[in-house]
């Protein structure tokens, strides 16, 4: 019974992406900036090989390393989370989705007042966090909607829950969805509610809502051939619920790890995927370079309770879909290689798989090693692991 653990520790980049001056983000490195710290703890980590990878200099590399390893260029033309996994599946996006550096146009905002019945503040790219202390009153008071956007292909609707309760802000969030397709087709349009008293809180209740990928991908195609794909964290957010059979939404990174240490003791055939946020959502866009470094050394505790777990035909891949970091000036997300980390019992060990040109080909091996046919805009790299 094969079973693939994919896990994608959101914005975790590596530096060194070739075209990342043209992002406006030359030098940025996401993992250098934690090692950098000092407090920087992820033996589970390199002993599958993260100090082993070429182009890195976090720290020395390991000889005792158990699992094989590669960098992975990004071949889309973007740095967001659902581009990055859409490539990751198979499915590279040669043109950049919208976005709207200067706000949206006056055709949107009429369109989301007819459908919300509500008036529309800011509309600026804005950090979530700011947008709220400084916009948080007016909506308040008025029961104006905070809509704004950042670097990414997003639309975002904040308020707070006392005013729009949160069921109500979805139903915006969802009308929001229907009139932001074609031209305007951002990535997603996200939810991001609030509470409290000034300076208010953003709540755990956030919810994304993605464009559908408009190729199949590899979770398409294990669907057809009879095997299970569950979504731990965003992931049926990100792929819009296409071919997501089961899953978990996101509760935090360290109760999604809970969760898949349970899915883990469970009996299944196919692909679990897990997308850990936390670093990017919490800490990679407030630029905390402590509290980053921390999610990623409390993710590797976890991730050697996982690997003690895994059974004979079992492949853990663990990965990332963009960078933000926390070193870095400004608060977006930063155009960065990825690690890509391979294990599994029956797998070699200490292999480096150099540079990969696309994240494309994670998925075309995900699908090889499940024996069909599909490789996606990717290149299987099984044959170099077995």
């Amino acid at each position: 019974m094969k079973r693939v653990f994919w896990i994608v520790l959101d914005s975790v980049g590596l530096g060194g992406a070739p075209d990342a001056a043209d992002f406006g983000d030359a030098g940025s490195d996401t993992l250098g900036s934690c090692y950098k710290s000092g407090k920087m703890n992820v033996p589970n980590m390199e002993r599958l090989g993260l100090a082993n990878i070429d182009g890195t200099s976090f720290c020395a590399p390991r000889e005792d390393v158990v699992g094989c390893y590669c960098r992975m260029h990004e071949k889309s033309l973007g740095k967001d989370t659902t581009v990055g996994h859409w490539e990751m599946a198979g499915m590279v996006s040669p043109a950049p989705l919208p976005t709207y550096p200067n706000g949206f146009p006056e055709e949107v905002l009429q369109k989301l007042r007819e459908a919300t019945g509500r008036e529309i503040l800011c509309n600026l790219p804005y950090s979530g966090t700011e947008v709220i202390k400084d916009y948080g009153e007016e909506h308040v008071k008025t029961g104006a909607l905070i809509v704004y956007t950042s670097a990414d292909s997003v639309l975002q609707i904040a308020a707070h829950e006392d005013v729009v309760p949160i069921e109500q802000l979805y139903e915006y969030c969802h009308a929001a969805r229907e009139i932001m397709q074609g031209e305007h087709g951002v990535g997603r349009i996200i939810a991001r509610p609030f509470e409290g008293e000034w300076p208010y809180q953003r709540t755990v209740r956030r919810h994304d809502y993605s464009l559908q990928p408009p190729r199949e991908t590899v979770l398409d195609a294990l669907k057809a051939e009879g095997f299970v794909n569950i979504g731990v964290g965003k992931i049926y957010d990100i792929f819009a619920g296409k071919s997501v059979m089961v899953s978990y939404p996101n509760k935090g990174n360290t109760a999604n790890m809970e969760r898949v240490l349970d899915i883990a003791d469970s009996d299944f055939e196919g692909l679990c995927y897990i997308n850990l946020v936390d670093t990017d959502m919490i800490y990679g866009h407030r630029r905390d370079v402590p509290a980053y470094t921390q999610a990623l050394n409390d993710f590797d505790v976890q991730l050697g309770q996982l690997t003690e777990k895994l059974r004979a035909d079992d492949l853990l891949i663990v990965t990332a879909d963009h960078g933000c970091d926390p070193g870095y000036t400004g608060t977006d997300h930063t155009r960065e290689d990825v690690p890509c980390l391979v294990y599994g019992e029956k797998f070699k060990k200490g292999i480096n798989l150099g540079t990969k040109d696309s994240f494309a080909d994670m998925g075309a091996t995900i699908a090889d090693y499940f024996g069909i046919s599909y490789r996606g805009d990717g290149a299987s790299f099984l044959s170099e692991i077995v």
